[in-house]
């Protein structure tokens, strides 16, 4: 695309000394927008794989001349622009529609949209979250199988890199990047349309929509990798479309079960995070900090999540429930942990899996003590899934710490740290360790 379809906008000088800042600064804007600039993309290209090269084309753009002609306002239209412009390029190419067409095989109306019918480059906020939507939806396709759907979406929603994808999912990282070409290879030669289904095919996707939001909120509420405990973007746009899901199906328990949880979770966020970005506990944290708008708003969604209810609670009911205890304690030592504990073996029955087990050891610990926790952690040691997930030797460390074991403790909080990839979460793990003594 030649450089003059990109839109001006007022820019702030770049000094040529720190054009490496620049760089750097381009790379975040572009981790924080690519999920809408592909959503916006795709909507015009009605292909997932093609959005993201176009989108990666923006970036080398921004990459290109932001250091020279300075940094644009408003970075994240600069990217939508240039990439939809590029995308307009491609539908113009008459030898690239008629193969569309001749692929597809549908009818004009469901083929790759004329031209005056592209939406329009002004960007409304609502149109937005409805390519978000689309895009989750389409990425977690039937034809894809369940890992594909969940790494595919964590990697265009989500924004994660291969190895942070490989520490969410728990799984090694050539094996995501190789679920995550083959999903885009298959929903081309698929011919999946860009859409959120209806009716029964809308309710097959529903589960790993569910999921893949989910995982998207848990990177941003503890990040895997980089230099922040916490990525407020990913939590805001799971928790948005968390929402929009509840609103587009106000009868399925488990989507207001997953909107309640990440309200509940959210309102946390602020008091997370120390003065200095450290990581900060739970029972450590000022509850004056929680925000209350979206505790009620959690409440709300559970409520509603238990009216329409029409069996046993799902998984993310039940993890709602769980937030809900925290939100509802006045302090740390007001908290029913023997409540959150049979929540957690509900939950454990329901869907088990080694992470809920370890978050029921965490539970029981507060509930019936460390010895009790103790037990049921070690039951885990031998789990292939937690060998590299750091959050298992800090319980056990933890665990051995409240039980005056600080030797072995200190084993424990060394090779937790040795295993995160967060700053953040490393920092705060050796200052555990310093509390083990020598």
């Amino acid at each position: 695309m030649a450089v003059d379809h990109v839109p001006e906008h007022p820019r702030r000088a770049v000094d040529g000394d720190v054009e490496r800042d620049v760089e750097r600064d381009v790379e975040t804007v572009f981790r924080m927008e690519a999920p809408r600039v592909i959503a916006g993309v795709a909507r015009i290209v009605r292909d997932v794989g093609i959005a993201e090269e176009l989108a990666q084309d923006a970036l080398v753009a921004a990459l290109e001349q932001w250091p020279r002609s300075g940094v644009p306002d408003n970075l994240g239209a600069w990217l939508m622009a240039t990439a939809k412009h590029r995308a307009i390029d491609l539908v113009r190419r008459r030898e690239l529609y008629a193969r569309k067409l001749a692929e597809v095989g549908r009818d004009l109306e469901a083929a790759p949209p004329h031209l005056d019918e592209i939406p329009d480059l002004v960007e409304d906020p609502d149109a937005i979250d409805d390519d978000l939507l689309r895009l989750v939806f389409t990425a977690c396709h039937p034809v894809l199988s369940a890992e594909a759907r969940v790494a595919l979406t964590l990697r265009l929603l989500g924004g994660l890199t291969t190895a942070e994808i490989a520490r969410a999912v728990l799984a090694p990282e050539p094996t995501v990047a190789q679920r995550v070409v083959r999903a885009k290879r298959t929903l081309a030669a698929r011919n999946v349309p860009f859409e959120v289904p209806y009716g029964p095919d809308r309710e097959a996707r529903l589960g790993s929509v569910l999921d893949v939001i989910y995982l998207i909120f848990n990177e941003g509420y503890a990040a895997t990798a980089g230099d922040d405990h916490v990525r407020p973007g990913l939590c805001e746009d799971a928790l948005r479309l968390a929402r929009q899901l509840a609103s587009l199906m106000p009868k399925e328990a488990e989507v207001h079960g997953l909107a309640a949880l990440l309200e509940l979770q959210a309102s946390r966020t602020a008091a997370r995070v120390g003065a200095g970005g450290e990581p900060v506990l739970l029972k450590d944290q000022n509850r004056g900090r929680w925000n209350r708008l979206l505790i009620r708003r959690g409440f709300a969604a559970l409520a509603r999540a238990e009216e329409v209810a029409r069996g046993p609670r799902g998984p993310y009911v039940l993890q709602a429930a769980i937030a809900a205890c925290h939100a509802h304690a006045r302090s740390y030592d007001d908290t029913d942990w023997s409540r959150i504990a049979a929540l957690y073996a509900l939950l454990a029955a329901r869907s088990p899996s080694p992470v809920v087990e370890l978050n029921r050891a965490v539970a029981v610990s507060m509930a019936d003590g460390p010895e009790a926790a103790l037990a049921l952690v070690d039951a885990l040691t031998a789990e292939p899934a937690l060998r590299a997930y750091h959050l298992l030797p800090s319980v056990r460390g933890d665990l051995l710490f409240r039980l005056g074991r600080l030797r072995e403790a200190r084993a424990e909080f060394e090779r937790a740290a040795a295993l995160t990839r967060n700053e953040r979460e490393r920092g705060f793990l050796l200052g555990r360790v310093g509390e083990c003594g020598g």
